[in-house]
């Protein structure tokens, strides 16, 4: 394997996504990451969260579900009941040869098998461990169980998204997860960096809804500025209009006026140049406490116009624009190849003989991510890793 994280081990108790987005992660960059799968459940949980699976040599589908492949490449899958004493011992043999540990157990529930980084960092002291949790190692909801959905509505962002008046919506996809597994990759690396230098390992305590609180971002900071609630707003942007989806003959774009000088270019391609000089309109504050007239200004405006021509009409003015693509436009695109963000992972399970995802958007000069394996079977690397314990 190469990769800035070569060499790097990684044992992996994680299951679902934020953990495993997370050693994936690390993966892509070389780290070997040994997956360790419960035998009592047939594995992770998302083997199972099909369909789609992908279809195996034999014609049924695997127990390589969609779900599972988009964060479990690069890795080995190893079966361990961590409930017996020798699977406690095994894990205990692999954490003493890992460089990093990365579990999303319940709060303490590693402890009662002497897995907790308290015990394990004995043996190891210079063991980077990262537990994820919904809530975190302390606080009064730390014994709570947590899952994407619920550290979104407990965060917030379910109370910012959707329409005005419609109810409370989730991220179409499992945003906290896949954040919270990359915040604990930052953390890990800057933890490693802590070790190389001192020699000392520590632990990284996670929380699904501490890292979805933390990036409300503006809207977090907006609240806690002024005091004011923030609504749903729907497409519309807090602080900025124009800066939402609008409808067209054909289709929809989005139209993003980021400054004064965008709004009146915007303003002259479409027609009203009077817009600019409106005081309703001159200047973003005023646009802001104007939105609902000037949003239904332009919807009228953009109705007789086919989305392409006002793609088009807008970039040769430097107005930021673009299309709402669904899926089959995202992948069927020539910045998708350009950018290799569709790749084809060879895998001797499935009947087309490969695997398809979505690539690591990081770009390194010197050190490329690589794909060098396919998302594992279960237990698929038992004997092979139980053999390097030997």
């Amino acid at each position: 394997m190469t990769g800035p994280l070569s060499g790097l081990k990684v044992l992996d108790l994680s299951r679902i996504l934020a953990g495993p987005t997370c050693t994936q992660l690390l993966a892509d960059m070389g780290a070997d990451v040994i997956k360790v799968e419960n035998p009592l459940t047939d594995g992770d949980d998302t083997r199972s969260w099909g369909p789609p699976f992908v279809t195996g040599v034999d014609g049924k589908a695997s127990d390589l579900s969609a779900y599972f492949v988009c964060a479990n490449r690069n890795k080995r899958s190893i079966a361990i009941d961590l409930a017996s004493a020798e699977g406690q011992k095994t894990v205990r043999k692999l954490a003493a040869r890992s460089n990093v540990l990365v579990e999303n157990f319940k709060t303490g529930a590693l402890k009662k098998y002497g897995l907790d980084y308290g015990s394990l960092s004995n043996a190891s002291p210079g063991l980077v461990y990262c537990s994820i949790s919904g809530f975190g190692q302390t606080g009064p909801n730390a014994s709570k169980p947590g899952y994407d959905l619920m550290a979104q509505a407990y965060g917030g962002i379910m109370s910012l998204t959707g329409a005005p008046d419609g109810e409370p919506m989730k991220v179409a996809v499992g945003i906290a997860d896949v954040m919270c597994g990359m915040y604990a990759s930052t953390g890990i690396l800057a933890a490693l960096r802590h070790r190389d230098q001192t020699g000392e390992g520590q632990h990284i305590d996670l929380a699904l809804v501490d890292t979805q609180i933390a990036w409300l971002i503006n809207e977090g900071v907006n609240y806690l500025t002024s005091g004011d609630v923030p609504q749903r707003r729907g497409n519309g942007h807090p602080n900025i209009v124009p800066y939402q989806v609008f409808p067209t003959r054909d289709g929809h774009v989005v139209i993003a006026v980021g400054n004064d000088g965008q709004f009146s270019r915007f303003a002259e391609w479409i027609g009203h140049p009077e817009w600019a000089k409106d005081p309703r309109f001159v200047t973003n504050p005023a646009r802001l406490s104007n939105r609902d007239a000037l949003v239904d200004l332009i919807t009228e405006a953009l109705a007789s116009y086919e989305m392409d021509a006002v793609i088009a009409g807008l970039e040769a003015v430097g107005v930021p624009v673009g299309p709402v693509n669904s899926l089959d436009r995202v992948f069927g695109s020539d910045q998708v190849t350009a950018r290799n963000m569709q790749i084809c992972v060879p895998c001797a399970e499935a009947a087309s003989g490969k695997v398809d995802m979505i690539g690591n958007p990081l770009r390194f000069s010197k050190t490329p991510v690589s794909y060098h394996r396919p998302p594992p079977k279960f237990g698929e690397h038992t004997d092979e890793i139980l053999g390097e314990l030997e």
